[in-house]
Formats: structure tokens, C-alpha cells, sequence
């Protein structure tokens, strides 16, 4: 059977069942998921996934299927074709954990995300959240990251070093590989 690959991204309200709701309409339709993730944003929520659909599916076909499921009528729905040839992607081993938590801060995220280009690091998953205290908004990012083993040591300190001198808590977690 003829397919293409395609980015199917969803914001909606959260609500117990959004996933099983879109999966299962997916499975229906005889398409297959690859990477996909799901994030809780605000009082929203951000299904995302890459697809191998049947030829014979149109991407607005879908994207209309989909916004008539029951919940879903308010939905950001985007299906766009894609193709990423000729690219070599970075290295996607996730080599460490790594949480920065602190006061919320203009720049927080840039700050600590260009250290990881002097070191050759690949950042493959990130979450931030921001969460109300007595004492103000506490921001925690959560970084999933690749760095190459024989640098690795020097990047942990100069993100450690940036992480202190931002005032955010710094934690690393080794990933066994």
C-alpha cells in the first residue's frame, strides 16, 4: 500500500481520553505512528506525531476526521506532508538527565540551551513547566540530552556554572547506555 509521512499536531483542551480518542482513530484509519509525544500546556494539551499515512487520505481529510471526534471541535488540528532528506540528523542517545529548577527569569531557557551547542550536545527531549509557590514562580526544566562521552565532563560544568549563576538548582543523571 502507498503511504507518505506526515506531522500531525494537535492543541485542545486536556481532558481524560484525548489520547486514546486520536490513537485510536488513527489505528481506524490504517495509519501508522512513529515518534510521538504528548505534553500537558497550560490548561491545554499538545499531541504531536509523525504518521505514515495510506495515499488514498488526504491531509485536510484527516485534519477534518479528526476535529469531528467528539471533544475535538475546538481543536488545533495541523497534517502537512513532510520530507527530511539529505539531513544527518545529531546523535539521539539520550547520554544524561539533567534539572534546572529556580526563579523564572527572561532568557532562562537560552541561557542554559546555547551551552549545549560549544560542546556538541544534542538536546532530544525538553519539558519546562512553571509552577506558583509562596514565594513566587519556581520555573523546572527538565533536559533529556546527548553529549559526546569525551566532553561531557566540561560541558556539565560549564551548564552547572551557567545553572548557579542564573540561581537555579542544578541535578545531572548519568544515563546507563
Amino acid at each position: 500500500m502507498d503511504s507518505y509521512k506526515a506531522l500531525l499536531t494537535i492543541y485542545s483542551n486536556d481532558r481524560v481520553g484525548l489520547i486514546s480518542t486520536v490513537t485510536q482513530h488513527l489505528f481506524d484509519k490504517g495509519i501508522n505512528l512513529g515518534d510521538t509525544s504528548f505534553a500537558v500546556l497550560g490548561q491545554g494539551g499538545e499531541f504531536t506525531s509523525l504518521l505514515e499515512v495510506p495515499s488514498d487520505l488526504a491531509p485536510s481529510e484527516l485534519a477534518s476526521e479528526l476535529r469531528s471526534l467528539d471533544g475535538m471541535e475546538d481543536a488545533e488540528i495541523d497534517v502537512r506532508r513532510f520530507s527530511l532528506r539529505g539531513t544527518t540528523p545529531p546523535p539521539t542517545t539520550i547520554t544524561h538527565r539533567i534539572k534546572c529548577s529556580g526563579e523564572d527569569q527572561p532568557g532562562l531557557l537560552a541561557r542554559l540551551s546555547e551551552v549545549f551547542i560549544e560542546f556538541d550536545a544534542n538536546i532530544v527531549r525538553l519539558k519546562s513547566d512553571q509552577h506558583e509557590t509562596d514565594a513566587g514562580t519556581r520555573y523546572v526544566s527538565r533536559f533529556s540530552v546527548y553529549i559526546p562521552e569525551a566532553r561531557a565532563e566540561n560541558c556539565l560544568a560549564a551548564l552547572y556554572n551557567t545553572a548557579t549563576a542564573l540561581g537555579q538548582e542544578f541535578r545531572v543523571d548519568a544515563v546507563e547506555t
